[in-house]
């Protein structure tokens, strides 16, 4: 990724539970959405119009550290202390 160009002005922190969850709407006459729903909070995560090169960086990025961020809980489930860290 990029070095960020401009301060963060604020930090919102979404954290996982049992309302947490991913759902990926793949229009066809449109763009597609991300949603990211946490209980009462959704983040919805699309493109501001026809699809660009941009978009697909952005989008492939976002799989990415998706992806890192996966690898990075199942090794922290993995090492609980008792031993009970299941993948599902």
């Amino acid at each position: 990724m990029t070095r960020r160009r401009t301060p963060r002005n604020s930090v919102i922190r979404l954290t996982t539970g049992n309302a947490a969850r991913t759902l990926n709407h793949p229009f066809t006459r449109r763009e597609p959405v991300l949603a990211l729903d946490f209980g009462a909070t959704s983040v919805l995560v699309t493109t501001s119009g026809p699809v660009t090169a941009d978009d697909l960086e952005f989008a492939r990025q976002l799989a990415r550290e998706a992806h890192r961020f996966a690898r990075s809980v199942e090794r922290s489930f993995y090492g609980l202390p008792d031993g009970r860290g299941v993948a599902a």
